[in-house]
């Protein structure tokens, strides 16, 4: 079993969510948030901030936790075909300045502001829809029920 902590920025403003159009090396892509894995001996609450500057070029203010996501990914949905743990890590996050532009030698293709009712329709990671759902309720606990993958929403 393979296990991974990482910090994702949730950006909500106007009605709308900030995407990071990932594309894996097979070529697959798929929305999900802006962050990703958190470096030997650093912070997450650092980690979010790099990543998203990193994915997106914008600079942010983290404004809030809103909560802790675990989910384990079985063996055979796993793409490195052995059982993974992910913990994610979620900020609320207001982004100050920059400006919207494709990761430089990274898998973020194109970072959107994506109207929340549209996210529905798009091939997106489980990370989306848990990251809305705790910004959404911000449940006292930090924790909303795992999220069904199927159909457009994915590992």
């Amino acid at each position: 079993m393979s296990f991974r902590l990482a910090a994702y920025a949730v950006c909500v403003e106007d009605g709308r969510v900030l995407l990071a159009h990932h594309v894996a090396p097979s070529g697959e892509t798929t929305w999900t948030l802006p962050g990703g894995g958190v470096e030997h001996a650093e912070d997450p609450f650092d980690t979010v901030i790099r990543e998203l500057a990193e994915e997106t070029g914008c600079h942010e203010v983290v404004e809030r936790l809103l909560g802790v996501d675990s989910r384990v990914i079985p063996a055979a949905a796993a793409r490195a075909g052995a059982e993974h743990q992910n913990v994610g890590v979620f900020y609320g996050v207001r982004i100050t300045g920059g400006r919207l532009r494709p990761e430089p030698n990274g898998a973020t293709a194109e970072s959107v502001w994506t109207p929340i009712p549209d996210v529905a329709r798009l091939r997106r990671s489980s990370l989306v829809d848990i990251g809305l759902a705790l910004a959404r309720s911000l449940p006292a606990t930090g924790h909303v029920a795992p999220v069904p993958v199927s159909g457009l929403i994915q590992h």
